[in-house]
């Protein structure tokens, strides 16, 4: 599948949308970002939290560095056939990494089905 950059962010914006209220009203110091690739060049990883969980945080004061939710483009595009998948996959990646903000790790993240 091909999308240019801007239709892929324009579908991210859209899925964010369509999140929960509840996921995302807890979301303080954190920003979304689209990357083509991960830095390793590789099409294996779909999106990546970078940051420290709320439940590992002492304090978390002003001036902070935002936390960073990246969304990767073209893996994202590998493993899907239409647009359709894309919006699920995005979602599913959404949900999957702000889960990990939430301090959720991975393998209750597989439990839930997020995984």
């Amino acid at each position: 599948m091909h999308l240019d950059a801007e239709t892929f962010e324009a579908i991210v914006v859209d899925e964010l949308d369509e999140l929960p209220d509840d996921m995302v009203d807890g979301l303080e110091n954190i920003v979304f970002v689209v990357e083509d690739r991960p830095e390793d060049g590789s099409l294996d990883l779909l999106g990546l939290y970078q940051g420290v969980a709320l439940t590992d945080r002492d304090r978390y004061g002003f001036g902070e560095m935002p936390d960073r939710i990246v969304l990767y483009r073209e893996p994202l595009l590998a493993v899907c056939e239409t647009e359709e998948e894309l919006r699920d996959e995005i979602h599913v990646t959404l949900v999957h990494e702000i889960a990990h903000f939430y301090g959720i790790d991975d393998d209750r993240l597989h439990e839930l089905g997020w995984a």
